[in-house]
Formats: C-alpha cells, structure tokens, sequence
C-alpha cells in the first residue's frame, strides 16, 4: 500500500504570508530522498530551498515557477513506499500490469528550511509591439536570458526611425516586498528629514590607523562603521528615539536593544540585515558583525533571522558619490541615517580656512516618536562623535 504525502509551503521567515516559486529541482515521477532539495522559494527576506521531508516518488507539482504561494498551501504531493518509489520491490515482467493499489493521503508533512541564496530565476517579459500608430497592439511573452541585452532596433530605409517596444517586468521578490514595505513606511509615519555636514578629518584618520594596524588586518575598516558606532552611542543616550509606534495598542514600545540595520545592495537587490544587540559591542565586535552581514548578504546567504527585528536603520549613500538624501524609514522603525560622500572641503578651523574632509548626515525620523529637539539630538550627537571619534570611544569605554 502507499500512501501521498501533501507537502505545505511552510513559514521560511517569521510571520511571512508567502513566497514565490523561482525553481524547482524536482519534476513529477523523480524518485527523492529526504532531505533532497524540491525547490528554491524567495520571501520577502531571503531565498530558501526547501528539502523533502519524506523518501518518495513526485506525485504532484501543485505550484509552478513565478507563482506566489501563501504559507500552508501544499506545493507537492510524494507518494510513499508505492511502485517505482525508493526501497520498492523488483518492476513485474513487461507485459504484466500489477494490480493497483489504493492510495491514503497521510497528515500534512511540514518540512525544515535551510536558508541558501536561490539563482535568480529568469525574469518574464511582457513586449508590446505596435503595428502602427493606429494600429492594435499585439501582447508576447517570452522569456530573456539574465544579462542579455534587446537587440538595437535597425533604422528603416528613408530615414524613419522604428518605435521601441515598452517592456513589462514582473514585479517579484525582493522589488516587491520593497515597493510594499516603503509604500506602508512612506504613507503611515510622518517622515522629518534633517541634514548636517560635519567635519569627518579625524574620522577618517583613525580609519586609516586602524587599517594599519596588524590587529585589525581582515577587517572591513571604513567610515561606515565608525557612523554605526556613533549612531548607537547616540542612541544609548537618547533611548527613547529607538522606539516604535503600536497603532492598535495605542503604545510607544521603546526596545530594550539597539538591533542595527544595515542597508546592502546585493544581487537579490537592497536588503537591509540587522546586527542582534549591536549596541553591546564594542568597536571590534561591531566590525566583525558588519563584515560577516554584508560578506552573508553579498553571497546571498543571508538567514530570515537576520531580516527581521530591526530598531534603527543606516545606509551608507555615499558610496554611491551621493551628498545626501532623504532616507525611507523601515517599518516599525523611529530612525534612519544616511551617510553621504566625504569630500574635500573648506572649513573654517579655529578662525581659519583649511580643507578638510566633511560628509552630510540626513536623519529622518517618525514624527510621531521623534519631535524635532529630539531628532537634532541625536543628530547632533553622530556628527559629535565622528569629529572626534578616539575622544568619544574613550569617554564611551
């Protein structure tokens, strides 16, 4: 006798709705063994693979590549211990059918997820081509392999240049969860910006102090982590700028821990990882936690514990030759700082005009939580810190 196993997409994150199927190792009639990868399925979060739970023969796919599931739907169904399934007895002689065996569906199987960075799958595209200006306009779609660009259009006999197809790009993953998470951010927290440009010479000083030193060597060691360490020391003085809003409760939670997060641009797109408890490290810890996220996150290999959970938020856009901005607080989230490009400047030192380095500061914050003698608080406090980061570590130790 044999028996189905109904496999249900379990929850890879905590408290996610869904995912999105972006592969499957498996097709119907492949024999698997247990913990044998069935398919790679991308969250709001992370890219998971999900093992078998069970030895068995694929019955069913129930769910196929592109589509979004809600956690508790079965995606694949094995049939257990039945003909051709592993450990089965010797196939009859050709010619020879067996008699066929009922079927009982066993209790749903959840499986154990195993938080691995799924190939991204390749996009569907939607071309609409126009066959005239007045003309209707016919739908294809088609799939383009990742990095290959649309061929030029040629340029018509007489000079008449050819129109250039729209296309259409799924919106799936990481875009998604992004779009809904800035979306409900942007148009539920009433969002205050302000700017200040400091004086970040010594800061940049102690950086290259650091890189030299042999203590230090396999380090990331650059201003963004001296910005992390200022923020949570602005933080451990104003506490109650980390905090978030409970609507339904009518509370102002204020967390006991700063949980930092950290905006990274990795292939899957900007995903912002946070560092457990970073506000209990000291400068050296904090620089391995940030090296071991951006190195995880880079290599997509990020856990759904490390998306979650996040109370403050930085984002280094500097790196993107950017001044400043005006950064999207995280949902549920008070603060955000944006750290932009030092420059060469020239500044007024004790009556007199030198250049030196200086970078803006962009603070937003939920006005609700943070009023604005607040918000110039804590920003006050970062740029005080980066002047003089060895006066402030010393102070702070």
């Amino acid at each position: 006798m044999s028996t189905i196993a109904r496999f249900k997409l379990p929850d890879v994150g905590e408290g996610l709705t869904d995912a999105e199927i972006i592969s499957w190792e498996v097709a119907v009639g492949d024999c698997v063994e247990i913990n044998q990868t069935l398919c790679e399925v991308e969250t709001a979060k992370s890219a998971v693979e999900l093992p078998s739970p069970v030895a068995g023969v694929v019955e069913t796919l129930h769910a196929a590549v592109g589509d979004i599931v809600d956690v508790g739907t079965v995606i694949v169904s094995i049939r257990i211990g039945g003909p051709g399934g592993p450990g089965a007895a010797a196939p009859e002689p050709v010619g020879v059918a067996p008699d066929p065996e009922p079927a009982t569906v066993a209790d749903d199987v959840m499986a154990v997820d195993a938080a691995e960075e799924a190939p991204e799958p390749e996009p569907k595209v939607q071309i609409l081509v126009g066959t005239g200006p007045s003309a209707p306009v016919e739908r294809r779609r088609h799939l383009r392999p990742r990095g290959e660009l649309p061929a030029s259009p040629s340029r018509p006999a007489g000079g008449e240049v050819a129109l250039v197809a729209d296309t259409r790009v799924p919106i799936r993953g990481v875009r998604r969860a992004t779009a809904a998470a800035m979306t409900e951010s942007a148009f539920t927290a009433p969002h205050v910006t302000e700017w200040l440009a400091v004086d970040v010479t010594a800061t940049t000083e102690l950086v290259a102090t650091l890189r030299a030193d042999p203590r230090w060597v396999g380090l990331r060691i650059n201003p963004m982590l001296l910005v992390a360490k200022a923020l949570l020391m602005a933080l451990e003085k104003y506490p109650e700028a980390n905090a978030r809003w409970d609507e339904r409760a009518a509370e102002i939670v204020r967390f006991g821990s700063v949980n930092l997060g950290i905006a990274v641009a990795s292939a899957r797109g900007l995903v912002v990882p946070n560092i457990k408890r970073a506000d209990a490290l000291g400068l050296r810890g904090l620089a391995e936690s940030v090296d071991r996220l951006v190195v995880t996150a880079r290599e997509g290999i990020l856990r759904p514990a490390d998306m979650t959970g996040g109370t403050a938020t930085i984002t280094n856009i500097g790196a993107l030759g950017v001044d400043a901005g005006t950064p999207i607080l995280n949902p549920g989230e008070a603060v955000i700082l944006a750290f932009g490009a030092i420059r060469p400047t020239p500044w007024v030192v004790d009556g007199r005009v030198e250049v030196r380095q200086v970078a803006q500061l962009a603070l937003s914050f939920d006005h609700r939580l943070v009023d604005g003698e607040l918000g110039s608080a804590v920003l006050t406090e970062v740029a005080s810190v980066l002047r003089d980061p060895v006066a402030a570590l010393i102070d702070h130790a």
